[in-house]
């Protein structure tokens, strides 16, 4: 037999704790990116420090620690738990002779292997090359490598540098635009999908939290359809792009609901910034739910990591609730419902009920069933009652059109002048 898994690259992992409460749970998220990388971690350096050595990142003691550990355990790099200047990057690889991945190039590298849509690669590129652009080193660049070298134009040439840069920065600006025409076809599809206007659910939260495995529970209960299912797999950002799918509540509750990609502690600006685009289901949503693994110690970290990252990406004003899954995990009794907080285990049908229940609760709280008369010419307001909201009941008069429909708050006042007649 042929074994064709790839070997994984041995790495030892370290960081420089700066009297952070928060450090240790940085550290276990490092490790954790690393194995989701097909990394091996074999080691683990810490140092203790009120500030950084501005060139190197450690001490050179330290450093010297990092290199004898990790050649003593053959590991071939050391990821780091910070963004590294490209100067401190170069100074460590130089000293300890080992390959150096700081936190931001790791994320980087686990969003270009796991990308699937074409909007998804194009993000993780912009954000690479975003990165990569201040990182470029002139070292390598001589005057022989200008254009039009030679006494007579010197200083008129380019160096290689400068082309790098050029290059890239060119290179920017043509995936910027792509973006925006893959985000308006996107967009033109949201519209599409949604002509009937019902309530936007989004799922966010800490990757790895069970968005995907909680969007399947709700599609097999109620949509019965294994067809539209998710991918899922216990591993940090299994996927990064958004799944939308319609949930059949009952009939006349029913929603749209959005799975997102996962957030991350320290998650780096260049990609929060590339995949607006991708959490745009987020930012139109009536409803967030903020899925919570409810078994993991670090919980109350992860919640206000993504609280940080819906504020970075403009999500400030739609109402979220907390939805604690793996309940199953805990000794706790579930499903059980406290004011706009949930537990429940996405692997448990009676808490997918519930959560479908709760969800439904809160989007339609403030929803309207009307019992209307519309005059028989009336049919622009007929077709915008059909766009807009949920009508159960249509029945022609001598007198006029009989409508029993569900409405948004916002259009109440559109038809209060017409007559309500009861059921």
């Amino acid at each position: 037999m042929i074994d064709n898994q790839p070997q994984k690259t041995k790495v030892v992992v370290a960081g420089v704790n700066l009297n952070d409460p928060n450090f240790d749970y940085y550290m276990t998220e490092l490790v954790n990116l690393s194995e989701a990388n097909n990394m091996l971690v074999v080691g683990q350096v810490r140092q203790n420090l009120e500030q950084v050595y501005g060139g190197t990142y450690f001490g050179l003691g330290k450093l010297n620690e990092i290199k004898n550990l990790a050649h003593g355990l053959q590991a071939s790099a050391v990821v780091l738990n910070d963004e590294l200047t490209p100067m401190q990057i170069r100074n460590i690889e130089k000293i300890t002779k080992l390959q150096v991945i700081d936190r931001t190039e790791l994320i980087l590298e686990i969003f270009a292997n796991r990308a699937k849509t074409r909007q998804a690669k194009l993000q993780v590129q912009l954000a690479r090359l975003q990165y990569e652009l201040p990182r470029l080193h002139p070292s390598e660049n001589t005057l022989d490598q200008q254009r039009g070298g030679g006494s007579v134009n010197r200083g008129s040439g380019e160096s290689k540098l400068e082309l790098n840069r050029r290059t890239i920065d060119k290179q920017i600006t043509a995936i910027k635009k792509e973006l925006q025409n893959v985000a308006t076809q996107e967009s033109i599809k949201s519209k599409r999908r949604n002509n009937s206007k019902l309530p936007q659910v989004a799922l966010v939260g800490y990757t790895n939290a069970g968005k995907s495995t909680t969007m399947n529970g709700l599609l097999k209960a109620f949509n019965n359809d294994a067809s539209k299912e998710v991918f899922v797999k216990n591993m940090l950002f299994a996927t990064l792009d958004t799944s939308v799918r319609r949930i059949n509540f009952d009939g006349t509750n029913d929603f749209i609901i959005s799975d997102t990609v996962g957030f991350i502690s320290k998650l780096p600006h260049n990609l929060i910034e590339s995949f607006k685009a991708t959490l745009k289901e987020a930012s139109d949503a009536d409803l967030i739910v903020n899925i919570v693994d409810s078994s993991d110690s670090n919980m109350l970290q992860m919640i206000k990591t993504t609280q940080k990252v819906l504020h970075e990406i403009g999500i400030t004003n739609i109402p979220v609730v907390t939805a604690y899954n793996k309940a199953d995990l805990t000794n706790k009794k579930f499903p059980e419902i406290e004011g706009n907080d949930i537990l429940y285990s996405a692997k448990d049908s009676k808490s997918i009920k519930a959560l479908a229940k709760f969800i439904t609760k809160r989007i339609f709280s403030n929803y309207k069933t009307l019992n209307i008369e519309l005059p028989l010419n009336a049919g622009s307001l007929l077709s915008y009652l059909h766009e807009n909201g949920d009508v159960q009941k249509e029945k022609y008069t001598d007198t006029g059109i009989l409508v029993k429909v569900k409405l948004a708050p916002k259009d109440y006042s559109k038809f209060s002048i017409y007559k309500q007649k009861s059921e």
